[in-house]
């Protein structure tokens, strides 16, 4: 019988992540073809005829698509990153950024061309004015993804290919759209109807004022209520500033809201049923149960399948699966339905089931994860010094989370108690009659489990040759009467001539943590809930019981929060030690371009602006903020800062031409508008597929969140912070 088809369950997870790669490769193309070829035609003509769509400048963008893929396909290749469900979700969030610089490079072509210029100095043009801001923007966008790379943790490795695949993508774009656009914009792209023919513009130089023909390409209904918008933004620049610091204060408001999470369950159809039994039970206790419920589950409609390990936990054939130790008294089942739907309807029919028709074992129901395995969402290790003591101390946890009606299934890592037999040597007799304490010990554990005497080897595998008394001999504690001590006199007298036994209590599993005895308190939540949050409804009470133990003198007890609760801040801990470094490359970025620590400041504040976008996307759409959601608005913060630098850089370039502060504040931002628009359109929408994944969902749900607020922010409160920041008043001259 097949157990798993993990070869099939590759090939239908990675065919389903390239259904949407293709889809918003479509989608991105759309927006490319739509928003660089749509064109008015001049005077007056019939409503169809009002409109027409060039396909030139999209299919220049289009092109450069799948040059870039093929060669992060060959990049992939050479530095070992496979196609799997890490590096393909990669890929489809470089999609809408790895555009960016191809949509720029031809705006800039196009809108030139607009202007009088010819294709060969349109993309001169567009090679001299955008190369180097592009590349600022594409390296800082880049490092906002480099705290990934750097991560020191099992979760930072499982992402690692987040950081690998997305900054590869985004360098091999940047030099496919400085050098192969401008090329490609001169074989295929065509000067629209309406264009200036300027006699010399093939020999104009770059450096003419950037002002000469704005009002006739930039004077449309929109963009004059643009300019009018932007102007009261500069005007009114402390309104608008106190407006942003708003936004950004709900935001931070509405990300409390926000329900955190690790990772997500994985959308794999196996559901894993576990079965406990009471400490110490018998294997062949264990396997006729575990029978039975094997027959129940296989009468279950919808299912195809049940595999069975009796006595251990089923052996790790996907990767992030929490594993289940040998032991006698539990056992695990992967249970096969036809679909997802049939996997959803099972999760919730089961734990009803087992409790009623199986009440003599603890039931768990789960599916696969993603991420780094957790055993469960939520745990609390309660550490102390005497087993004893600490086992009262785990039951008062266990009552405060029992008492939590969005807790089920509280439960130990200790287990029960169980049932031992201990022997009670007469010692002063034992050694009158030449009796030693090994010999007494091999001798009980020859009767009950046998002392090895040898091994025996079976191809690569060694095993051990056991000596015992037959089944009928020791199933019986009572048989212990029959057994014979060798003395030192050559000698045999009975055990039980100097040994008394007696039956005692103790602790089936004994777990430590650094030393102290630690219980691992632990549970599953209802149904639409995070670990996180329930466990930040218990702590405050815990903290409570916490106090309660040390003035009740017992002082080394204390309880830990574990769980997904720990891994997410191990892996949120290693992802926060690679900040700094990434602000600081980020800074340094910013102050090669701009030349100015004022302006570079400027742009790295606005890094955080999409923080509301974030908080409202998740918020609207019911989506938990994961860690790999974290990763992205980690990254989110180089995507704006890659818009603020364009603009910021516009704003000087215009100064440098001597065009007055203000104007120039107001007129680059109407002109950036449209690129700055466009690249955050290319990058949301190329999102909307993956928005749909469990996995990248409420990752891709805050990046178009944060994009869309963060770019309207870019274009209304970034003019008006640089007029604060530099106190620009209206008909000052330009600065030198």
């Amino acid at each position: 019988m097949q157990v798993q088809d993990q070869p099939g369950a590759v090939a239908r997870s990675v065919n389903e992540f390239v259904k949407v790669l293709i889809e918003a490769i479509v989608i991105v193309l759309a927006v490319s073809f739509i928003s660089l070829g749509f064109h008015r035609r001049a005077g007056k003509q019939p409503w169809h005829r009002r409109y027409y769509v060039d396909m030139r400048p999209g299919l220049v963008v289009g092109i450069t698509i799948p040059m870039v893929l093929a060669v992060t396909f060959l990049g992939m290749y050479y530095w070992g990153i496979g196609l799997h469900k890490i590096s393909l979700g990669s890929l489809i969030i470089s999609l809408g950024l790895l555009v960016d610089d191809a949509i720029i490079a031809v705006e800039m072509m196009v809108r030139k061309m607009e202007e009088g210029y010819d294709k060969v100095r349109a993309a001169t043009f567009a090679y001299e004015i955008t190369a180097m801001p592009m590349l600022t923007g594409t390296l800082i966008t880049a490092t906002g993804f480099l705290p990934i790379g750097i991560a020191k943790s099992v979760t930072g490795e499982y992402t690692f290919a987040i950081f690998a695949v997305t900054v590869l993508a985004l360098v091999l774009s940047w030099l496919v759209s400085v050098y192969f656009v401008p090329y490609l914009g001169t074989l295929l792209l065509k000067a629209p109807p309406h264009a200036k023919v300027l006699p010399h513009s093939a020999s104009e130089p770059a450096t003419r004022a950037p002002q000469a023909d704005h009002h006739e390409h930039f004077d449309t209904r929109f963009y004059r209520l643009f300019r009018k918008t932007v102007n009261w933004c500069v005007t009114y620049r402390w309104t608008t500033i106190g407006l942003m610091l708003l936004v950004f204060a709900l935001g931070i408001v509405g990300m409390g809201k926000v329900q955190q999470q690790f990772f997500p369950d994985s959308s794999r159809p196996e559901v894993l049923l576990d079965i406990w039994f009471p400490e110490g039970t018998s294997f062949a206790a264990n396997e006729l149960t575990t029978q039975r419920i094997e027959q129940r589950l296989m009468a279950e409609p919808g299912v195809t399948g049940v595999s069975t390990w009796v006595g251990s936990g089923v052996p790790r054939f996907y990767l992030p699966l929490e594993v289940l130790f040998p032991q006698s008294n539990v056992s695990q089942f992967i249970v096969m339905p036809s679909d997802l739907k049939v996997r959803e309807s099972l999760r919730v029919k089961l734990p009803g089931l087992m409790a009623q028709e199986f009440p003599e074992v603890r039931a768990r129901v789960k599916v696969l994860p993603n991420g780094p395995p957790v055993a469960y969402p939520v745990q609390f290790r309660v550490v102390g010094a005497d087993p004893a003591v600490l086992r009262e101390r785990a039951d008062e946890v266990k009552a405060i989370m029992r008492g939590n009606a969005n807790m089920r299934g509280v439960n130990d890592n200790w287990n029960e108690f169980v049932k031992v037999l201990r022997l009670e040597i007469d010692q002063s007799k034992a050694r009158a009659l030449g009796v030693t304490s090994q010999s007494i010990a091999q001798a009980s554990r020859t009767i009950f489990s046998g002392s090895t005497i040898g091994q025996y080897r079976e191809g690569d595998k060694l095993i051990d040759i056991v000596l015992r008394q037959p089944p009928d001999e020791r199933n019986s504690i009572t048989d212990i009467a029959n057994a014979y001590l060798p003395t030192a006199s050559g000698r045999t007298i009975p055990l039980m001539q100097i040994a008394r036994p007696t039956f005692v209590w103790e602790p089936g599993v004994l777990w430590r943590e650094n030393r102290d005895y630690a219980i691992t308190v632990q549970g599953d939540i209802a149904e639409g809930l995070q670990g996180a949050t329930v466990t930040n409804e218990l702590l405050p009470a815990l903290r409570q019981l916490e106090s309660t133990w040390l003035a009740k003198g017992f002082p080394g007890y204390r309880i830990q929060v574990a769980g997904a609760v720990e891994e997410s801040s191990k892996g949120s801990a290693s992802i926060a030690a690679g900040v700094p470094i990434m602000l600081f490359i980020t800074f340094t970025l910013l102050m090669l371009q701009l030349h100015s620590f004022s302006r570079a400041m400027l742009v790295f504040l606005t890094g955080p602006m999409g923080i509301a976008g974030v908080a409202g996307a998740l918020l609207l759409l019911n989506r938990p903020f994961g860690f790999v959601a974290l990763l992205g608005v980690i990254a989110l913060m180089g995507m704006i800062q890659r818009n603020s630098v364009i603009l910021i850089d516009q704003i000087e370039q215009d100064r440098a031409h001597g065009v007055p502060t203000w104007d120039a504040i107001v007129e680059s931002t109407v002109r950036r508008a449209r690129p700055i628009v466009l690249t955050a359109a290319a990058a949301v929408l190329a999102m909307i597929p993956l928005s749909r994944s469990v996995f990248w969902g409420p990752m891709a749900v805050a990046i178009m969140g944060g994009l869309i607020v963060a770019t309207l922010l870019t274009l209304l409160a970034l003019p008006a912070m640089y007029a604060a920041w530099f106190r620009v008043k209206r008909g000052a001259p330009a600065a030198g």
